[in-house]
Order: structure tokens, then sequence, then C-alpha cells
């Protein structure tokens, strides 16, 4: 079951020439997952041949422009893909409002079933059977949610072996056992999968913050996340402006990171003030708390592994 992160655009505020504004597609398999839309997401979608009739649900952290403004293309361009699934759309408060009046001033063709869910308390948001969307509430100048990714445990390791020695033949039995179910043998011996198999394995988590101030609750939710991407908008010269203007400095992120024991932190949702040259002394502090950081670039693609096979 693959699970990679692309990354759309790196950048907070406004657009630049080399770097889109800030938005991660999250693709498991085939479903994929869009966090955050800001302008000119249609084009970075295009750039990594991305179906964008195949994302499922678009999660809005909130509703300040840098990160919504690419939503109505989304919407008309998803009508001329033959797109027969609804699209959900699940953000905070003002996020239904958004897409009625865009729909409306816009005259949008819409041919398929747009279904927005406004987040009232922190929670789970959206699931399926194979993992959930847990959302979480961040600190920043209007309502703002963090989001995260959670798979559900796996089975556990199959050992072929203990399974000849009990005698269960290979087949069906093996893999009802492998899907969890108990199994009769033609003796009537009861056989359990625990039997057979190691205990069962977490599964990957992914964990999207930005636009907030420091919070404990962003530790608390992040925890043991394999992937975390995070905002790191300032440099720690500029912690003030980074406190007044309820966002995260890169040593900030690292130190959530380091806290919550993830996998790896990438630092997304730059300050435009940065070049180039300048992003490496984001990085350089990030590091210098939490080794395993790494600066997201534009068009990247992440792949999220298990950590046990």
């Amino acid at each position: 079951m693959n699970l990679e992160a692309f990354v759309l655009g790196t950048g907070g505020m406004m657009p630049l020439p080399n770097r889109s504004l800030t938005s991660i597609l999250l693709r498991r398999n085939e479903e994929q997952l869009l966090f955050d839309c800001g302008e000119g997401t249609q084009v970075s979608l295009r750039r990594l041949n991305l179906k964008w009739k195949k994302i499922t649900a678009v999660f809005i952290s909130h509703t300040h422009a840098d990160h919504i403004t690419g939503l109505p293309g989304i919407l008309m361009l998803s009508s001329q893909v033959e797109r027969e699934e609804p699209l959900y759309i699940i953000g905070p408060p003002k996020i239904k409002e958004y897409v009625e009046a865009n729909r409306k001033i816009l005259d949008m063709f819409i041919n398929y079933e747009v279904i927005v869910n406004e987040i009232t308390k922190p929670g789970v948001v959206f699931s399926t059977e194979e993992f959930s969307i847990n959302a979480f509430k961040l600190l920043h100048s209007k309502p703002c949610m963090g989001y995260t990714l959670e798979e559900k445990e796996r089975p556990g390791v199959f050992y072929p072996e203990k399974a000849i020695k009990l005698g269960i033949p290979r087949g069906p039995l093996w893999s009802k056992l492998q899907a969890g179910n108990d199994v009769t043998l033609n003796n009537g011996r009861e056989i359990t999968p625990s039997q057979i198999m190691g205990p069962k394995r977490r599964g990957r988590k992914f964990s999207f913050v930005t636009d907030t101030a420091l919070v404990d609750t962003i530790t608390e939710n992040v925890n043991n996340s394999d992937l975390f991407i995070c905002e790191g908008m300032f440099t720690e010269d500029l912690k003030e402006s980074a406190k007044e203007k309820k966002h995260l400095t890169a040593i900030q992120a690292a130190s959530i990171a380091r806290k919550a024991n993830v996998g790896k932190l990438g630092l997304i949702h730059y300050s435009p003030r940065y070049t180039e040259r300048d992003l490496k002394k984001l990085l350089s502090e990030a590091k210098s708390i939490f080794p395993e950081s790494f600066l997201t670039r534009e068009l990247q693609a992440i792949d999220i592994p298990y950590i046990d096979m």
C-alpha cells in the first residue's frame, strides 16, 4: 500500500516565480487527498501529472486567501473530466460560505456532488475502513485547523511455517487467518490468527500544520507521525514577529517534532522575504534541534514507508 506526499507549493502570503503557495497532495494508492489549495495549485498538479478527478477530499486549514484561492479552479476543472464521485471539502467555519459564494458569483457548471463540511469541534472529520483524518485547533488570526491522517492497525506478520506445523492446508484458510478470522480444520480443530501471526503492526501517520502560534495541542496531535509537514515561516531572529503574527519559526517547528517523536519534519510555508540562500538558514536552525528536518521543495515527492514490514 503506497503512501506518498507531493509538494504542490511551499510559499506563504504570496506566490513567487519559483515558489507556489502552500499545498500538499497525499496519495494512498489511487486515492488522493489535498491539504490546502492556494492560487496556482492546478499548475503544480498538472506538472506532476496528478489526476485532479481522483481527489476525494480537500482539507482547508483556514480561510486566508493564500490557502484557498485555488479552490474555485479545482471545482470548475473537475466538471470537465467526467467526475462521478462526490468531492468533499472540509474546513473551519466560513468555508461553506466561500464555496457557495464562488459557485454563485462565477456561475459554475458543476455536474457532480460537492459536500462541504464545516468543522465545529476537534476530532475525526473524514474516515474510511483503512484510515481516519483528525482535525485539531491551531492558534492563528482566524479559526485554523491542523490535520493528521492515521492508518488503522495492520495484521501481524504471517508465519507459513507455523501454519504448516499446525496442519493448516495452503489456500483459502491461510487467507482467512491473515485477514484476522478464526478457522476450523476438517478435524474440528479451531485455529486463531494469533497462533500463526505476530502482533498487530501500527499504520502510518501523516500530519499537516500551518499558520499557527506555538500551542501544546500540536505536539499532542502529531505525536509519532512518520512525516510531519509544518510551517517554519521565520528564522529565530524574527521570533517576536512570528509570535505577533501567530506563525512558527523553524526552531519552534523542530522543537515540536522532537517532543512529538516524529520520523521526519518537512518545513513549509516560507516567508517571501527569504531567498534560496536564506532558506538554508531555516534548515540549519531546524536541524540544530531536530536532525531529521528537511526543506520541502516545489514538486517534490516524498515516500512514507512502513517502519515495520
